[in-house]
């Protein structure tokens, strides 16, 4: 099974890839590469080792140009994350932590008069520790955003992402931004879930502050772990620095700090209301093991960004 979906899933990025165009930014990361590592971090308990977390992730993005005014818009993530120690844990604790996820984002971008736009996508999610895949390693979600030009250089958007996560279903209002705010800086991101405040130091050279944020959770096949669940939580906020390799290829360093964090393993039948960012509604649910401290984080990764004004103005 798990074959199955690797073949599926690269055949479905060959043909996104090859199928890209558009013309609707002037720069595009187009694919990325990234490795992530969690310094050591004490256990909130009589665990006398420390908790060692890394992870990695990988993106696509490509957009279809449909016409002038309506484009369909791809991207796939996926993510790695590990959490492991020296503990002796009961067989029904996940330990150490391995789990993975695909999230899929497609659907349509409107653009109308004015500067005004509509996005409107569906954003199924795959989130496994691989063992015993079923439907229920399968996730959906979506997303609403309308965006308005207000003046030169600043485009605000307005909406909500949907996902019924394995806690219930949950909510995350949305603000898009994109502002040049003078010729070295810029403002860019979807907040509360990414985004980067950025200077722009040269051709090659650019360093700002990142932020990421967003609550997953992963089913667990594992028979020892009858139906159990992973709820990751992480807010990193960073200082980095991207600097210009060769040719559309960027190389990014990041040195950070991981709060709230935690890898909480709930059963099956631990549920919430309903949740909102930073609250749940109806949460009662009693989690099986035990968090690790926040701490600091360092990643490195590379990015294929290409310059979409350079290639039309080529053709």
């Amino acid at each position: 099974m798990r074959k199955i979906i690797m073949k599926y899933l690269g055949l479905t990025l060959i043909l996104m890839f090859t199928s890209f165009i558009s013309k609707g930014q002037e720069t595009l990361d187009l694919i990325t590469v990234s490795g992530r590592y969690g310094f050591p971090q004490a256990y909130d308990s009589i665990y006398q080792s420390k908790a060692t977390e890394y992870g990695a992730m990988a993106s696509l993005v490509a957009p279809i140009e449909m016409n002038e005014r309506s484009i369909w818009y791809n991207s796939v993530n996926y993510f790695y994350w590990h959490v492991g120690n020296d503990e002796e844990t009961p067989p029904e604790i996940m330990n150490p932590i391995d789990i993975h996820g695909f999230i899929l984002r497609t659907g349509l971008y409107q653009k109308f008069s004015e500067g005004r736009g509509l996005q409107v996508f569906l954003a199924p999610r795959f989130m496994s520790d691989f063992k015993n895949v079923d439907i229920d390693h399968f996730q959906m979600g979506a997303l609403v955003l309308y965006e308005k030009k207000y003046k030169e250089g600043l485009k605000l958007g307005y909406g909500a992402m949907y996902n019924q996560e394995l806690f219930g279903p949950y909510l995350v209002p949305l603000i898009n931004v994109d502002w040049k705010i003078s010729e070295k800086w810029s403002m860019n991101g979807l907040y509360p879930v990414y985004g980067k405040v950025k200077y722009q130091a040269n051709e090659r050279l650019s360093a700002g502050w990142s932020h990421f944020g967003l609550i997953t959770t992963y089913r667990l096949g594992d028979e020892a772990y009858q139906g159990d669940y992973i709820e990751r939580k992480s807010i990193d906020e960073s200082i980095f620095v991207r600097y210009k390799l060769v040719g559309d290829i960027y190389v990014e360093g990041r040195i950070g700090y991981a709060l709230g964090r935690s890898y909480a393993q709930y059963e099956e039948d631990q549920k919430v209301d309903f949740s909102i960012p930073l609250v749940g509604f109806g949460d009662n649910r009693v989690q099986k093991n035990i968090s690790f401290r926040d701490g600091a984080i360092a990643s490195l990764r590379f990015v294929y960004s290409i310059s979409l004004k350079d290639r039309e103005q080529s053709n």
